[in-house]
């Protein structure tokens, strides 16, 4: 028994949801390679804007101020002890 391989020259491919709207994309590895790095630069870029987004909300997050006033006064002894106070 004799298995031939086929071979398929792609360039790339769109995927499309139901509806026809693209929603991904295959592309061959070196076309991948060139754009990995920006990718990477990228997704690290867009958490670094979320995070500090998530930083600037907990300012007015009435929760997060709760937990930050509780967490204060239960350390509040040990600050007196190891911080020198202000003047």
């Amino acid at each position: 028994m004799r298995f031939e391989m086929t071979i398929i020259n792609l360039k790339r491919q769109i995927i499309t949801d139901n509806d026809g709207n693209p929603v991904g994309i295959i592309l061959p590895l070196d076309e991948y390679d060139r754009i990995k790095k920006l990718l990477n630069s990228q997704n690290r870029e867009d958490e670094e804007e979320d995070k500090l987004q998530l930083i600037k909300n907990a300012a007015n997050d009435p929760l997060f101020l709760a937990d930050l006033e509780e967490t204060m006064s239960v350390y509040q002894q040990v600050d007196t002890e190891w911080w020198e106070p202000k003047e």
